[in-house]
């Protein structure tokens, strides 16, 4: 027989939902203010790549998320974690040196840019109180990656996918970078696009990653938000992620 899961009633955890739910609303909010600087849209962005750019880009966010996932975790032994305004102070700064070159200097920064995101989020699920050496907040961390960019409109449903759950084995680490892939690549290639033009690109490059940064440590906040939540209520997750959602949504 199915559980019955009861609506969500208690005042305190009514309000840590609606604090999350617009959180995940506004974390969009700067990058959608240097997009209308960069006067165009996400559609617009993706068809100024070349077509080889485009078609090559899953390939390449897949092996940047290969990447991040061993390098931010390593670095944890040599590197502190940092305050959110030091993550995106540097990604602006990678940004920047990134488009300075033009196309191929942002596809060679990219892998640089998601091992800090990465990174970013690992402390994050830490302030959080969960363990980033695990490989199940590990695997967190990577779904985290498979929210709607900040470019695009999320109405929450994304969420869904990134409640997942997957065994961690070497085999599902890739299938679940394999679904992940497709919608960072379409994130990254918005980015990349901003940053094509050499000298302007820095410019763009720099809003951008700083853009980009704010939205996926905000989106970090709200997923781990939601667990932290989940522990400390002792309520199922799932329950809870259906509420938020519905309250992102109105």
């Amino acid at each position: 027989m199915p559980e019955i899961l009861l609506p969500v009633t208690d005042p305190a955890t009514v309000e840590a939902l609606n604090a999350l739910a617009k959180r995940h609303r506004s974390a969009a909010g700067p990058a959608m203010q240097v997009l209308g600087y960069l006067g165009g849209s996400a559609e617009t962005l993706l068809g100024k790549l070349p077509s080889p750019v485009r078609g090559g880009l899953e390939d390449a966010t897949a092996r940047a998320l290969e990447i991040a996932f061993g390098a931010a975790e390593r670095s944890r032994g040599l590197v502190e974690d940092r305050p959110d305004w030091v993550n995106r102070t540097l990604a602006s700064a990678m940004g920047a040196a990134g488009g300075f070159a033009g196309l191929p200097g942002a596809l060679a920064e990219l892998p640089f840019t998601v091992t800090l995101l990465m990174r970013a989020i690992q402390g994050i699920a830490a302030e959080h109180g969960f363990d980033p050496a695990s490989d199940e907040v590990r695997l967190e961390c990577l779904r985290v990656f498979a929210s709607a960019g900040p470019l695009s409109k999320d109405d929450g449903t994304d969420m869904a996918f990134m409640a997942t759950r997957v065994t961690v084995t070497g085999a599902s680490l890739q299938g679940l970078i394999a679904r992940v892939a497709p919608k960072l690549a379409a994130v990254l290639g918005q980015k990349l696009a901003a940053q094509a033009a050499p000298v302007l690109g820095a410019i763009a490059g720099a809003g951008i990653n700083f853009a980009f940064t704010s939205y996926y440590q905000e989106i970090a906040r709200v997923h781990f938000g939601l667990k932290r939540l989940a522990r400390d209520t002792d309520r199922d997750e799932g329950l809870l992620r259906e509420e938020l959602i519905a309250r992102i949504a109105r």
